[in-house]
């Protein structure tokens, strides 16, 4: 819902934090690479959280790449998604397909936007297949980090683009 003094995150930012969580099928990796620059580089716009439709527990290569950047998030958890049934979200980000497919209903405004991103292990366990070695595999990680962040830092403008009807 556009007005004319702006998007809804963008007013929701004005008056407070806005809730988000991140979705994604495990909470392994991409919601937590998202999750841990969301803190890093907007934590003054954001309350951020993520989740999983199952839990996976936290990657390891996960961790590593971001901290190749300075970006912390050892100390994050892998949760699944009931845990938030009783937090007020603003928005919920989906990050890979099954989750976009399955997230569950959240009632009243809590709004679900769809943004996919590669699947790290699933594109290092390829080309392990094809006989890469540890450093190729680790690349995939690093790529879709890169993605995460550039999402990440055109918020919460590139959220009011989102909403534009086509």
């Amino acid at each position: 819902m556009l007005t004319d003094s702006g998007s809804f995150f963008t007013l929701k930012a004005m008056q407070k934090k806005i809730s988000l969580l991140f979705l994604c099928t495990g909470n392994s990796c991409r919601s937590q690479m998202a999750e841990g620059w969301t803190r890093h580089l907007k934590g003054d716009l954001f309350t951020v959280y993520s989740a999983g439709i199952e839990t996976h527990g936290l990657n390891p290569m996960a961790v590593r790449v971001m901290a190749e950047v300075g970006v912390d998030i050892s100390g994050q958890k892998s949760q699944h998604i009931g845990d938030f049934r009783d937090v007020p979200l603003d928005l919920i980000i989906t990050v890979c397909g099954h989750a976009h497919e399955t997230c569950p209903f959240f009632p009243g405004t809590t709004r679900v936007i769809h943004v996919g991103f590669d699947d790290p292990p699933k594109m290092a366990q390829q080309l392990a297949g094809q006989g890469a070695g540890p450093e190729e595999q680790l690349d995939c990680y690093r790529q879709v980090r890169d993605a995460i962040k550039e999402f990440i830092l055109s918020l919460p403008q590139g959220l009011e683009e989102m909403e534009k009807p086509e």
